[in-house]
């Protein structure tokens, strides 16, 4: 991994597609981390609601501190790429436009990365929330390892940042997937890389009845035998 210099900046992408019922929480979530040197880049995939309304009120009220487009795209993987493809950051992570950051977040991530220069990525602690964000549990994460990943995603997207390198090098994400795309992600990255879960409250992962995850559970368990096969060479 190559160096990082003394306050790196951080890319994030949010994708989004008629979300703006949790769009405006999620992007206070960014937009007021204590961490000075941030690059947030919003990439929405042309939405009918109130989404681009309230994109063009969050640039009269933060101006210069994010950039957005609105257009259409090929779903969530696509929308992150395309937002990689803009940033400039040393480091980099995606949160979707339903999660949300906890506060000292970024700044913990990056303390981690310069403590532990040769790792990938960091993630932390995160909690599963309602539609109100009112927490429901823990999210299952736990330190990482190797071999447990490859029968158990215990990363928490929201909950982590990566080297950008990392992430150009994994190829970024896979545009074929819809549901296993950030596990997929940590798959790619563990087989030539470092990870490491570092004890803070990182970010709320939330589950509602439209998550797509939650609503689509059988394709999601395909993918995962998918990815498993090519990654590991075998399913659990």
């Amino acid at each position: 991994m190559n160096p990082l210099p003394a306050q790196p900046l951080v890319s994030i992408v949010t994708p989004t597609y008629n979300m703006g019922r949790f769009l405006p929480e999620t992007m206070n979530s960014v937009l007021l981390q204590d961490y000075p040197h941030i690059e947030y880049i919003v990439m929405d995939g042309g939405s009918t609601d109130d989404t681009v309304s309230i994109l063009r009120d969050y640039e009269k009220r933060y101006p210069g501190r994010f950039t957005w487009t609105s257009e259409k795209d090929g779903g969530q993987s696509d929308a992150v790429n395309k937002g990689f493809l803009r940033s400039k950051g040393e480091i980099f992570t995606f949160l979707n436009s339903d999660d949300t950051y906890l506060p000292g977040a970024v700044r913990a991530a990056v303390e981690a990365f310069q403590a532990h220069p040769n790792v990938a990525v960091v993630y932390g602690d995160a909690w599963y929330t309602d539609e109100q964000n009112a927490i429901i549990k823990r999210y299952p994460v736990d330190p990482y390892e190797y071999e447990r990943l490859g029968s158990l995603c215990h990363i928490c997207q929201p909950a982590a940042l990566m080297r950008a390198e990392a992430f150009r090098e994994a190829g970024m994400l896979d545009v074929n997937l819809h549901l296993t795309l950030d596990y997929d992600l940590w798959l790619k990255i563990s087989s030539c890389h470092a990870l490491l879960k570092i004890d803070h409250a990182m970010a709320h992962s939330r589950m509602w009845a439209d998550n797509k995850t939650l609503s689509r559970r059988r394709t999601t368990f395909r993918e995962v035998v998918r990815i498993l096969r090519k990654h590991r060479g075998y399913v659990p």
